[in-house]
């Protein structure tokens, strides 16, 4: 899926100053593709559902693990 990844990596560098139908639409995509690919960046725990300043998505940050 080129386009969740493109949508991704967009919505990090975003860094919530759009919200996330706005930076979709730049990048191309109609409000339904945009509402597909947020559903399945949640079901992967990339993003979570967050109300905050324009963006109501987070991108979630990965912990590390600590090898034993």
């Amino acid at each position: 899926m080129k386009d969740k990844e493109r949508y991704f990596k967009a919505l990090k560098e975003n860094n919530r100053s759009l919200n996330e139908i706005d930076l979709g639409e730049l990048l191309g995509f109609n409000e339904d593709e945009i509402q597909n690919l947020l559903s399945m960046l949640l079901a992967e725990f990339k993003v979570e559902y967050s109300v905050n300043r324009n963006c109501n998505y987070s991108v979630v940050k990965s912990k590390k693990r600590n090898r034993l």
